[in-house]
């Protein structure tokens, strides 16, 4: 349950902060990105240089580098993560994130951050009975965050008790049920299409258009964060496969169609965003067409329409999502399609809506079920688009 997920490692001042090492190495090897955030006084416990060779990431510590304008985003890092975890929390951490000081990078991180929360505690067994700690502890949880119980045992100070940081396999294992426990397509099987396609005129050259992929890439790794098993079938295009996800490459319409096929009838969940041509060569030349005539005529015919032969194969149990690009009548068209190729969700794009489209990092839709009823949103980054789509999905799976 681990795969993919972006966990980022808050590391205080505490002498089991040796212990992180291991857990480190365990997090990345059930398949975690990590990226650790150390406290200055934890550099005094273990190296940032341990840690980021675990990692494979450098650690961040300060907020920002002294003289070049170089900072740690806390903003950017606390939206990046599925999940914050901070082992050990020391008495003195615990203490800023309850009352909400913010006099370093891992506080403000915290306070950044919308994702789940993990505190994992590590204390001597008298500053972890104190009342204030309690009293802390309580604030904290009644903030939704939640609690990895320190172990007992032998302490650093010698004493026999509580306050021990809880065993890093332990802390896997309770991150893993949490993630396990809140993925609510596990079981399910998706198909997401992604990117434009090439359609080829000679051996050089192609008829194409200008889909990136980034929101079909973005749609797979939200479903795969969401506990599906993702087929993602893709375009030509330069981004990195998600994790956690099965990917084919495809180039034409007709292999794209071919990928589609040999998995649709065992699919639960498909999202076609992909910018499939709608024409091809009839026949396309075996040699470069050479420049000798003022002009050059193309004979083009119709590929087939994926969504539209998905759509009529659908069975009852499968939930189709279709996308259009619209440039006038953008609702109507939109509708018309969703009835006209049988979809239970089409996304709507406008060309006239400034930052939406092609190529760049954000998006603006509008999501339309078989109610007709239109449902739209304002500007957000992809990977915020592509959660706003997975929880439409979400709710008409129900």
């Amino acid at each position: 349950m681990l795969q993919g997920k972006k966990i980022l490692l808050g590391v205080c001042g505490s002498i089991a902060a040796y212990k992180t090492a291991y857990l480190t190495r365990l997090l990345v090897k059930a398949g975690a990105q990590v990226q650790v955030v150390m406290t200055p006084d934890a550099t005094q416990f273990i190296t940032p240089l341990t840690l980021a060779t675990l990692s494979g990431r450098p650690v961040l510590i300060e907020y920002f580098k002294t003289g070049n304008g170089e900072w740690n985003n806390h903003v950017q890092w606390g939206l990046w993560s599925d999940a914050l975890l901070i082992a050990p929390a020391s008495a003195n951490t615990l203490a800023k994130l309850a009352n909400g000081i913010c006099d370093n990078l891992l506080c403000a991180v915290y306070l950044s951050a919308r994702c789940p929360v993990f505190l994992a505690p590590a204390m001597d067994m008298d500053m972890w009975a104190h009342g204030s700690t309690k009293l802390n502890l309580s604030k904290l949880q009644a903030f939704g965050n939640q609690m990895i119980p320190p172990g007992n045992g032998e302490l650093a100070s010698g004493l026999h008790g509580d306050g021990r940081l809880a065993e890093p396999e332990d802390i896997l294992a309770h991150l893993a049920a949490f993630f396990e426990l809140n993925a609510p397509l596990k079981g399910r099987k998706a198909l997401v299409t992604a990117g434009p396609t090439y359609e080829s005129i000679d051996p050089v050259r192609f008829i194409g258009n200008h889909s990136s992929g980034k929101m079909g890439f973005a749609i797979a790794q939200q479903l795969a964060t969401l506990g599906a098993e993702v087929n993602l079938i893709s375009g030509p295009v330069t981004l990195a496969t998600p994790n956690g996800v099965q990917r084919t490459d495809v180039t034409s319409a007709a292999e794209m169609f071919e990928a589609c096929e040999a998995v649709f009838e065992n699919t639960d969940i498909v999202v076609m965003s992909a910018a499939v041509a709608d024409y091809r060569l009839a026949k396309i030349a075996t040699e470069k067409i050479k420049k000798q005539e003022p002009s050059l005529d193309l004979h083009l015919e119709k590929t087939t329409d994926i969504l539209a032969t998905l759509g009529s194969r659908k069975k009852a149990n499968q939930l189709l999502v279709g996308f259009a690009l619209e440039t006038n009548d953008e609702i109507l068209n939109a509708i018309a399609k969703l009835h006209k190729k049988n979809l239970d969700l089409i996304v709507l794009n406008s060309m006239r809506d400034q930052g939406a489209g092609f190529a760049g990092d954000t998006n603006q839709v509008t999501l339309i079920g078989k109610d007709g009823e239109p449902q739209s949103y304002p500007l957000k980054s992809k990977t915020e688009v592509a959660k706003d789509i997975c929880q439409k999905i979400l709710t008409l799976l129900k």
